[in-house]
């Protein structure tokens, strides 16, 4: 039973996130964090599981990212709906995720498993503790210079975010997902026909 402990907990914080999005709208912020935080603690709970007893599952390595950016986005979207954050901070985030997404369909039917790396944790944790000062800063009304230390971080997890979708392609390409000879191709009719001109 306990190898089925990581893919639960991922199972788990898809739960959270209805009520974690409840909690802010409602204007109860503790709540909300503290079911955000639970969220936090799931995952990398199952994440220290997975690699310490080598439960490391295609569901995994699928899901627990998907957990992540599910609960990221939602938790973002009430944030902005709630006027406690700006709306462009989402959009980018939504733009990087669409691209991440059309990344996964052409890999699709190519029998490649795309995981989280290191720099796709990192936005994640930066964007975590982001969201989490912005629920403590409107729960306790904190006023004068702190009160825009949420946004400091946001500005931090953003340029992580593109960061990582930046190695994201890089990657793709290294890897040959990408066709370099359909490249080099495209610049050579490019060539050609500019010189016919």
């Amino acid at each position: 039973m306990l190898k089925y402990l990581p893919n639960t907990l991922t199972i788990i914080r898809f739960l959270l996130i209805p009520l974690i999005i409840f909690y802010i709208f409602t204007g109860n912020y503790i709540l909300a964090f503290i079911f955000f935080t639970l969220s936090g603690i799931t995952d990398i709970a199952d994440g220290f599981i997975a690699r310490k007893f080598n439960f490391i599952s295609n569901f995994g390595k699928l899901m627990d990212p998907l957990a992540d950016k599910l609960t990221q986005i939602a938790t973002l979207t009430s944030l902005v709906f709630t006027n406690i954050i700006p709306i462009w901070i989402l959009i980018i985030v939504l733009l990087k995720e669409f691209i991440m997404i059309c990344g996964a369909s052409f890999l699709y039917g190519k029998d490649v498993v795309v995981y989280s790396k290191w720099y796709g944790k990192l936005s994640t944790v930066l964007f975590f503790v982001a969201i989490v000062i912005s629920l403590l800063l409107k729960q306790f009304e904190v006023s004068g210079f702190l009160r825009n230390l949420d946004f400091g971080l946001y500005c931090l997890a953003l340029i992580a975010t593109l960061f990582a979708l930046i190695m994201y392609i890089k990657d793709l390409y290294k890897k040959g997902f990408i066709d370099k000879q359909d490249l080099k191709k495209e610049v050579t009719v490019d060539k050609k026909e500019k010189k016919k001109k």
